[in-house]
């Protein structure tokens, strides 16, 4: 059967709770989650209290907010009755996306035929990922459809995380024939120098995001065989001056750390068959004073260029503990007052 079947409050009492009935007790009690944790997971995010009557759970709280649980709960059961498992990341996205549809773009024939009419679903060796915001979902769209994509916004809301996952993607159904990862190695605090090894020891701790990434889409073998031979490359953006980088999936990280010249480089190394991203937090940027960044400069000249696509997210759309969050939207809201304060 489909998901459950929901009885609605009536119109004029909106103190009734919602009952919504589950026909597969089996789905049902992973619905719920271990000790009901999934349910208190909802009830604390849409501010809902759901009781377990045997295969109904009873919904009280607003009649609005009733709506959005049951809306939720029959999501996830979909879910479940369609092979996948719930966590927490589920519920999270559920919460987070409501069931709203964004424009996929997708032409016929194209490599994505899994988002037509449906989620938007990353497809790698070791995991299925999928965006748990609208802005998510927007930017993994436009990644597949642009040769070259800017994913500018705070920390922890997945943009080189959704971008490696989309390369990894691509390069397993073919569409590339190799993965070019690369970061400014720009000195936050701690000189190069200083740093005890040769060259690559000094290098691969501002390099770690990137093989975290990795390492979360491939094998540990499989990586290691392809970084050996070279179909992926982890390496500083100053090792990419004189090449061209054909049939790649590129992706160049921490872009705010790029000077102009660094940008203006490395955007016109894309090469026939290729896609490009470019991610990167305008509020974190470790050049020295007075350097203009290359991100900064980047939005400014190619914003009107066809077939570049520029997408932003907020500290809404941090997927990392809430109170990563909650510490982006004080920053920023200091830094609004203090530039409010120079003004007067």
């Amino acid at each position: 059967m489909p998901n459950g079947t929901t009885t609605a409050p009536p119109a004029t009492s909106a103190a009734q709770p919602t009952a919504v009935e589950f026909p597969d007790n089996r789905l049902l009690i992973e619905l719920c989650g271990e000790y009901d944790r999934n349910l208190a997971d909802i009830e604390q995010k849409v501010g809902v209290q759901i009781l377990r009557r045997g295969n109904l759970l009873d919904i009280h709280g607003d009649a609005t907010a009733q709506a959005e649980a049951a809306e939720i709960l029959n999501a996830l059961y979909t879910r479940l009755e369609s092979g996948k498992s719930v966590e927490t990341g589920d519920i999270d996205r559920e919460v987070r996306m409501g069931g709203s549809e964004v424009d996929t773009g997708v032409r016929d024939g194209d490599q994505i035929e899994m988002f037509k009419g449906g989620p938007v679903e990353i497809k790698t060796r070791k995991k299925l990922v999928e965006p748990r915001t609208d802005a998510q979902k927007a930017y993994v769209l436009s990644l597949f459809n642009n040769e070259l994509a800017f994913g500018i916004g705070p920390a922890g809301t997945g943009k080189t995380y959704l971008a490696v996952a989309v390369g990894v993607s691509m390069f397993i159904s073919g569409q590339v024939d190799r993965i070019i990862l690369s970061r400014p190695a720009v000195e936050a605090g701690e000189k190069l120098g200083y740093l005890p090894g040769d060259m690559k020891d000094k290098v691969d701790p501002y390099m770690q995001p990137l093989y975290d990434a990795l390492n979360d889409f491939l094998p540990a073998k499989q990586l290691g065989k392809l970084i050996e031979e070279k179909k992926i490359e982890i390496a500083p953006l100053a090792f990419m001056r004189g090449r061209t980088l054909a049939n790649a999936f590129v992706v160049l990280d921490e872009a705010q750390n790029a000077t102009t010249m660094q940008m203006k480089m490395f955007l016109t190394r894309l090469g026939e068959g290729s896609r490009m991203v470019i991610t990167g937090d305008r509020s974190q940027i470790d050049l020295p004073r007075g350097v203009p960044s290359g991100l900064k400069d980047a939005e400014r000249l190619l914003s009107h260029i066809p077939n570049i696509s520029f997408n932003y997210f907020t500290a809404d759309d941090v997927v990392r503990h809430p109170l990563v969050a909650a510490i982006i939207k004080a920053y920023d809201a200091d830094a609004i007052r203090a530039l409010q304060n120079k003004e007067k």
